[in-house]
């Protein structure tokens, strides 16, 4: 039994029966700061509207296929309708309850305008469609263009200057969310014209405007959904797009009319390109099934499995974040995210055995981060992945598991091995889930396994997707979280509000992209790294790590992969990489800019739950997920390590970069068998390095300087034995 001094120090969801953990917080999806909390009416709209939008497109992906574009327009607008709905412009509300009456002015007017740009589209349509007001189309047309313009200013205005009540639906921002879907309907009312003419000289006032505003609306929902840094990105380089024939050498460009430029970003080549593909598809159908499990409360169960088979151990919980974290991550599609849903059960119960408080949040963070290169789902990665570069899907899960077991020994030793220097426990019986009852709950591991088995048996991944998460609903029956109509609702309507960050930072990653489609940077940075490689293919590839994680800071994963790939990755392929390591290359490195100082999203989460320094919880998170910085590498040296080669490569390969792995943590932990001096922390890190580096050769050197270290290690602990004992 606990002492009261033990469960007092337990944090809230650690109080449980028998003084077992309760892990139904990893399950528990809290809003937003900014995010509304409505009941009553307004509550029952937006979820009308959230289950609406997910059942569009699930209906649209496994009934009935919607024309391309359309679709994804649809995606887009009414993503950011509900985005408009559910979040306010900042997390300062109004608690008085009681407005301005110029806040109330300025909120009608931008609904009234709104709903006036909602009836000119309305009126074309019935124009176009039925030959009404056919003489007075153009007149039509100057004020669609004239009031969605000013409706915007107006609603903007109104957002940033008053602060609106939480409790209640927003009048500028219901007004934003009714213009998203104007500018939706208006590009696909013109589809057929808007196709020939976006992205030339032939666009129309009226197109310029209409796509203007739309991209407006896409960086204003990106800040309340990601922040400030994804939308400064994105502005300096829509600014480049205009600054170009003033900038020098390989930034030079003739510089574009902003009629052209606007609606070329609304085409297939920006904002409805590759990264919205994806978020259409395969993310919108991975988030709802992340959403069925959570409300089956199989996240729970997994980590409780994970405590109850790890927990007693030394250092327990900061194995069970490397293994849940590790899980979670690889559903949920952001690292970031990931570290505030199991964070807050395992950043405490770390500093309770005995981690810094520090080190407790850099674990978390590592682990979360991990799980975005974990197959099969790797956060959506593998999917924009099978999308950009054609290799089938199962090909590019396959070849991660490789360096994803890699790094994920790698945290596992380094929290091990702090465990030991620090003398660590782990939990006690009593404080741990029995394992008895949750092995005859491992049918909750099912939707996972027909995820997987479907996937390599040959079905599409939206086949393999539909049929995981209604699984996840049939598990849910075998268990008191029985999900019946009423449950499978919430789950459709909790994935709407899951999927709108995704969609708003895809599509203000498609900007960036075709910005750098339309002026040909990539190219440019192409060529650059194709001088440096002639000189030396290292420097070459140091530059594309530095670049890619420069690119990835701040950012969500799938719009730092997206980014950095339109950049270099076409310059690895010209230095003669093949795309599939050129893409793993890009793909790491933009993965673990979420752990990388200065600006570190996931590190920077973590730090908030344990309450410590972020920008000294990132440099620790960069400790812990060392290995990340190195694998990349031995994608190029060493391919075996993507399933490509020979199985007895593979197999060496795995082996020799594992012991590597365990080198490298030694010498960062500076602790084999006992403290490491100085020299000794070299040759470890020198011998790591060396098994990692995949050659023959290579793997000799490490292994001798490995058994060396070893012997003198274990001869001067025997020797200091009895002086301890003395």
């Amino acid at each position: 039994m606990m002492s009261k001094e033990n469960k007092a120090a337990l944090p809230e969801h650690e109080n449980g029966a028998s003084g077992s953990i309760d892990a139904a917080s990893v399950d528990e999806i809290n809003p937003a700061g900014n995010e509304r909390i409505l009941s009553g009416v307004p509550a029952l709209v937006i979820f009308i509207v959230c289950v609406t939008y997910i059942g569009f497109h699930l209906y649209a992906l496994n009934i009935q296929p919607v024309e391309t574009w359309t679709y994804r327009i649809i995606h887009v607008a009414a993503g950011l309708l509900v985005g408009f709905l559910l979040l306010g412009a900042s997390s300062r509300f109004d608690e008085t309850n009681h407005q301005s009456s110029m806040a109330k002015v300025m909120g009608y007017t931008a609904l009234l305008l709104s709903l006036y740009v909602m009836a000119m589209v309305a009126t074309l349509w019935l124009q176009r469609h039925h030959g009404w007001l056919t003489d007075h189309e153009s007149l039509v047309q100057n004020q669609l263009s004239l009031f969605a313009f000013v409706a915007l200013l107006v609603a903007l205005a109104a957002s940033y200057l008053f602060r609106s009540d939480r409790n209640r639906l927003n009048l500028p921002d219901v007004s934003l969310g009714i213009l998203s879907l104007a500018v939706g309907a208006y590009i696909i009312l013109s589809l057929t014209r808007w196709r020939l003419m976006a992205g030339t000289s032939l666009a129309g006032g009226v197109d310029f405007y209409m796509s203007a505003v739309g991209i407006a609306l896409i960086l204003e929902m990106t800040r309340r959904v990601a922040g400030m840094a994804l939308v400064v990105i994105t502005g300096v380089f829509i600014l480049y797009a205009f600054l170009g024939p003033w900038l020098p050498g390989i930034f030079e460009h003739r510089g574009y009319s902003a009629s052209r430029f606007f609606t070329y970003l609304y085409t297939d080549n920006g904002v409805l390109g590759t990264t919205i593909a994806v978020s259409s598809t395969y993310i919108v159908l991975f988030i709802t099934f992340a959403a069925f499990l959570q409300k089956s409360r199989v996240g729970e169960y997994f980590v409780n499995f994970a405590f109850s088979v790890a927990g007693r151990s030394r250092g327990g919980p900061a194995k069970v974040a490397v293994f849940a974290s590790g899980l979670m991550g690889m559903i949920n599609g952001t690292s970031a995210g990931n570290v505030v849903a199991t964070g807050s059960l395992t950043i405490p119960l770390m500093r309770r055995v005995g981690y810094p408080a520090r080190s407790a949040g850099s674990i978390e963070a590592a682990a979360s981060t991990g799980g975005q290169i974990a197959p099969p789902i790797m956060g959506a990665g593998a999917f924009i992945m099978a999308e950009i570069t054609g290799i089938p899907y199962t090909e590019i899960a396959a070849a991660a598991i490789i360096p994803a077991t890699i790094y994920f020994l790698s945290i596992y030793f380094m929290v091990d091995l702090e465990a030991q220097r620090k003398g660590m426990r782990g939990l006690r019986g009593a404080e741990l889930p029995e394992l008895r009852p949750l092995l005859k709950q491992a049918y909750l591991f099912f939707p996972i396994i027909i995820l997987i088995a479907t996937l390599f048996m040959g079905y599409s991944v939206i086949r393999a997707g539909t049929l995981a998460l209604v699984s996840a609903a049939v598990v849910s029956w075998l268990t008191p979280h029985w999900m019946g109509p009423k449950a499978i609702l919430g789950a459709l309507a909790l994935s709407a509000r899951m999927v709108v960050p995704l969609v708003a930072v895809c599509a203000c990653a498609g900007i960036v992209v075709g910005v750098i489609a339309l002026t040909g940077v990539g190219a440019r940075f192409a060529s650059l790294l194709l001088e440096i490689a002639d000189s030396s293919q290292f420097l070459a590839l140091l530059f594309a790590m530095m670049i890619s994680i420069l690119l990835g800071m701040g950012m969500p994963t799938t719009a730092a992969y997206a980014v950095a790939a339109s950049v270099i990755v076409p310059g690895l392929q010209q230095i003669g990489i093949p795309p599939l390591i050129a893409h793993f290359f890009v793909f790491y490195y933009a993965v673990i800019s979420a752990i990388t100082p200065p600006v570190a999203l996931a590190s920077y989460a973590a730090a908030a739950i344990a309450n410590t320094d972020p920008l000294k919880t990132s440099l620790t998170s960069f400790k812990f997920g060392l290995a990340a910085f190195v694998v990349p590498f031995m994608f190029f040296y060493s391919p075996a390590i993507l399933m490509q080669g020979e199985w007895m490569e593979i197999a060496r390969v795995l082996i020799t970069a594992s012991i590597g792995v365990f080198l490298v943590s030694t010498a960062v932990q500076a602790w084999m068998f006992g403290a490491l001096g100085l020299a000794a922390r070299g040759i470890a890190l020198t011998a790591g390095l060396a098994m990692m580096a995949g050659g023959v050769a290579t793997d000799l050197i490490g292994i001798v300087l490995a058994v060396l270290l070893a012997g003198y290690q274990f001869k001067v602990q025997q020797s200091r034995a009895p002086a301890h004992s003395g």
